[in-house]
């Protein structure tokens, strides 16, 4: 039997449980809800209003919007049209926007929630012909209005039966470098992806989600919506970033993903309310250590979450480590845009596996090339680069993908990742220096809030650091202690990879100034540039300079 495709499931639903809430967009702090009937009622009468502006199955649509139930429903209108979804960060500058809309040809936009307009009307000046559908939202003006649609037109009668390897959707890749190229996502991949997690976490009927990662990127579009569709499972959606713990305290999921930063950010919190030091002592009393664990989570909104996840970046195994003696199990999870997000799981929860991304999934083979490259092999792989047979070839050899993360395995088959191939630098004295065990290692050591290693054509590596903001922050103190940990880590590395200098940076990295990418990964070769000059001319008797 075939395996059954996210769409066809929300048609399911909609039959077997019409009138059963799907759907929870917060508004004004009340939930405004949306039944599966609803969901694929208003899909309809999107496509619909589609089919009546002369747009034909496969073309390309592009989406941006951050998360909100129209972004659902008009990812199950696509489908059920047979277009092609181009979904476009919702923080993504005007160059991107305009490099997606173009190369992936797209004959009309969805315009949803964005906190800043500037960039996107800054790419649609220059293409005024381009067609625009606005969600029910405040944004730009647009040509269409999403209720208007709706009211207008009736269901269409499309009931598609799409091939496995039918395109589905061009995701553009968040590169830490250049220009993102657009992966080709099939439904087949996306509803073998989608099932294997919901197989392999054992999601089932009355789970929450909760969806705010962006969902331009493949960990949401599989992870919360392939598996809502496909398991029919309530996800609720946050109304602001500002409200976003009490949003989180609203809907109380059961199943919760997110990214080493927020996860830092939690911890940081916490730390504000309860110092370390008397977080200790209270978690050693029997009686008291439950009911701080139990606040501690209420406080959250996490006191009904099952599973919890981190993926997307790398994460510090002392994080995790550290909300483990919480009873916050968090899971790490490792995959690309070119594997659906699917490749390796640390679940069920392994403590002492914690610092690996877990064993491969079911149904993924997974192995170590000769020069440490991970390859992966699965029914959920991207069918090639959009416009670009070169790298497609490049990417996929003999059915493996090659990642360009470099890790290894286990004997039990745990998967470590070491970084990126193109992550590893060489030093002026020509040796190369991998940097992602150095940062991990040093994030364990350390209280920085950001950190990145530099060091190409450098004397040495210099380190680029933001430090935590403190109140009373003494400088003269935090140096000696940056000192003890770069002299302590600098016993650990050799030569050539010992630490020449400290950085402490200024004014913090973020997508708006183009130095992190839209899931919050460090754009390396950004900084290496930036401070290129800065290392080189490194003064050998100062260890910690402060950026002006």
């Amino acid at each position: 039997m075939a395996q059954p495709k996210p769409y066809q499931q929300a048609l399911r639903w909609a039959e077997e449980r019409p009138n059963e809430i799907f759907l929870r967009q917060i508004i004004n702090r009340q939930f405004k809800d949306f039944t599966y009937s609803d969901a694929v009622d208003q899909a309809l009468r999107i496509v619909s209003a589609l089919r009546g502006m002369g747009l034909e199955p496969g073309d390309k649509i592009g989406l941006i919007s951050k998360n909100c139930a129209e972004w659902f429903i008009t990812d199950l209108a696509l489908m059920l049209g047979s277009y092609v979804s181009v979904p476009i960060f919702p923080t993504a500058g005007a160059d991107t926007i305009g490099h997606c809309l173009d190369h992936s040809e797209a004959k009309l936009l969805f315009v949803g929630k964005l906190d800043d307009t500037k960039a996107l009307k800054e790419t649609l000046e220059t293409r005024s012909k381009l067609p625009t559908i606005a969600f029910p939202y405040p944004t730009i003006h647009c040509g269409y209005d999403w209720g208007d649609l709706i009211a207008q037109h009736s269901r269409a009668e499309v009931n598609p039966e799409h091939q496995d390897d039918d395109l589905m959707s061009i995701v553009y890749t968040s590169g830490t470098s250049g220009l993102p190229k657009g992966a080709m996502l099939t439904h087949g991949g996306f509803a073998w992806s989608s099932q294997q997690l919901i197989n392999s976490i054992g999601m089932r009927e009355g789970e929450r989600l909760f969806s705010y990662l962006p969902l331009a990127h493949i960990t949401e579009r599989v992870y919360i919506l392939g598996t809502a569709m496909m398991s029919g499972i309530c996800t609720a959606f946050p109304e602001s970033l500002d409200t976003f713990i009490d949003d989180v305290k609203m809907h109380r999921p059961t199943l919760f993903i997110s990214v080493p930063r927020l996860w830092t950010l939690f911890q940081q919190r916490i730390q504000q309310k309860l110092p370390p030091a008397k977080l200790n002592i209270l978690l050693k009393i029997p009686v008291v250590s439950g009911l701080i664990k139990k606040k501690i989570a209420q406080n959250l909104g996490l006191d009904q979450a099952r599973v919890l996840g981190c993926g997307s970046a790398p994460v510090s195994a002392a994080l995790l480590s550290w909300y483990e003696k919480l009873g916050l199990h968090i899971t790490e999870a490792w995959g690309m845009t070119e594997s659906f997000a699917y490749s390796t799981l640390n679940y069920p929860f392994r403590e002492d596996k914690i610092g690996t991304v877990g064993n491969a999934g079911p149904g993924v083979a997974m192995r170590i090339a000769a020069d440490g490259e991970i390859l992966v092999k699965s029914q959920g792989l991207f069918a090639g680069y959009y416009k670009n047979p070169e790298a497609s070839a490049e990417t996929i050899i003999d059915g493996w993908l090659h990642t360009g993360d470099i890790g290894d395995i286990d004997n039990e088959g745990y998967l470590t990742i070491q970084g990126r191939k193109n992550d590893t630098f060489k030093t002026a004295k020509g040796k190369f220096v991998s940097p992602v065990p150095i940062e991990k290692r040093l994030f364990e050591l350390s209280n920085v809030e950001m950190m990145c290693l530099v060091g190409s054509g450098m004397p040495g590596p210099v380190l680029l650091a933001l430090p935590h903001d403190f109140p009373n922050f003494d400088r003269a103190r935090y140096e000696r202690r940056v000192t003890k940990v770069i002299e302590t880590i600098n016993k650990e590395l050799e030569s050539h990879a010992k630490i020449k200098g400290v950085l402490m940076i200024k004014e913090p990295w973020s997508i708006e100034n183009g130095l992190l990418t839209p899931t919050l990964k460090i754009r390396r070769h950004l900084l290496e540039k930036k401070y290129h000059d800065v290392g080189a001319v490194w003064p050998a008797d100062k260890l910690v300079q402060w950026e002006d």
